[in-house]
């Protein structure tokens, strides 16, 4: 048993799942790999997910120490840009095993049409 903010979770997976569960986080997350992005490039990047959503995403990967939120206010405009913690990096091998699965899925499922 495992628990993260006064909440239990019965296995590992269910903890990583915490973590980056949901439509979005992993998607997200995957946008970061290369480097730093800031906001608007993830919402080109991510055109289907809403400005509020893509916002509470942020937030919560920022609570949970996946991703660091750097604000630049040296010179107008304020500039953010999101990037990739240690402890989020760790996470690069499941999102590349995901990565994977996603490529050979079409391949592998009559449901799946890529255009």
């Amino acid at each position: 048993m495992y628990i993260i903010d006064n909440k239990s979770y019965p296995c590992c997976t269910s903890v990583t799942m915490r973590f980056i569960g949901g439509k979005w986080k992993a998607v997200i997350l995957h946008h970061l790999i290369n480097g730093a992005k800031r906001y608007n490039e993830l919402r080109k990047d991510i055109p289907t997910i809403t400005e509020r959503t893509l916002s509470l995403q942020l937030k919560q990967l920022e609570e949970d120490n996946i991703i660091d939120r750097k604000v630049y206010t040296e010179k107008p405009p304020l500039m953010v840009e999101y990037t990739l913690t240690d402890f989020g990096r760790t996470l690069l091998p499941v999102l590349e095993a995901i990565t994977q699965w996603g490529i050979a899925a079409p391949d592998n499922s009559k449901k799946i049409i890529k255009n």
